[in-house]
């Protein structure tokens, strides 16, 4: 699939890997929607790529349906999703509130799950549409300190390979990209910075140029670093030599 012409949406393009992704796509000739909740970087991006602007907290899942027909109505149509919005949080797993729950849970899963479902009609009715998930390491390997955020990065990645079985045969295509440690301020935010020595942390613009290589190639999934597929591997087919080396080398982040 060729970008170009496009419609694209990304969620979470105030920064990071959301506003990478939205000048890579930009680049590769997209009309971009961009949604996020910080209105000043929303709108500076927008100056610099002609996106719209559409402001909301995914928190808010009730809304979901009404931003759906917000971005349908301004564009008609849509050939691209990249969910790529989410929120962290690190610590002990009993220091979190049921509201710290919830929220990790709504932006993490439960959004990306809604905005596809009110999405999913119009990107049928497209000659060649793509849905992109961005999830984590942390949900093919677990992380310590980081349980429901792994938890519901594992959801999604389920749900994604769900869909993609299901829509086998029409013109969606789903695809998801799996990034370790990024340069953003993802740590920051979820309250206790990265500070493990390796694996060092990659820049956003190579989740930015996986996201795309998912668009133009139909990846079902792409790792970034690469590497990373190995602990994963490691993790199925031997189950009990990776938790041993997990639990001696830890698995925090």
């Amino acid at each position: 699939m060729r970008p170009r012409g496009t419609v694209a949406v990304v969620t979470g393009a105030s920064s990071g890997i959301g506003a990478a992704t939205a000048l890579a796509l930009h680049e590769a000739g997209a009309r971009l929607v961009l949604h996020g909740r910080d209105t000043e970087r929303l709108a500076a991006l927008a100056g610099r790529t002609g996106g719209q602007v559409v402001t909301g907290d995914l928190a808010d899942t009730a809304a979901i349906p009404a931003l759906a027909q917000d971005i349908l109505g301004r564009f008609g149509e849509v050939d691209i999703l990249v969910n790529n919005a989410g929120v962290g949080w690190a610590g002990p797993f009993g220091e979190m509130t049921a509201a710290d729950v919830r929220r990790v849970i709504d932006v993490n899963l439960t959004a990306p799950v809604e905005l596809t479902r009110a999405l999913l009609p119009a990107l049928r009715t497209r000659p060649a549409a793509r849905v992109v998930f961005v999830t984590s390491i942390a949900g093919r390997t677990a992380v310590a300190g980081e349980s429901v955020y792994s938890a519901v990065k594992a959801g999604l990645d389920v749900f994604a390979d769900s869909l993609r079985f299901e829509l086998s045969g029409t013109t969606v295509k789903i695809g998801v990209v799996v990034p370790g440690v990024v340069d953003t301020e993802f740590f920051a935010r979820r309250g206790r910075p990265y500070e493990r020595s390796s694996p060092k942390p990659v820049g956003a613009d190579r989740i930015a140029a996986a996201v795309l290589r998912a668009i133009r190639d139909d990846r079902a999934e792409v790792y970034v670093p690469a590497w990373l597929r190995l602990p994963v591997v490691i993790r199925g087919v031997l189950p009990g030599m990776y938790r041993t080396l997990a639990a001696r080398f830890g698995g925090s982040s």
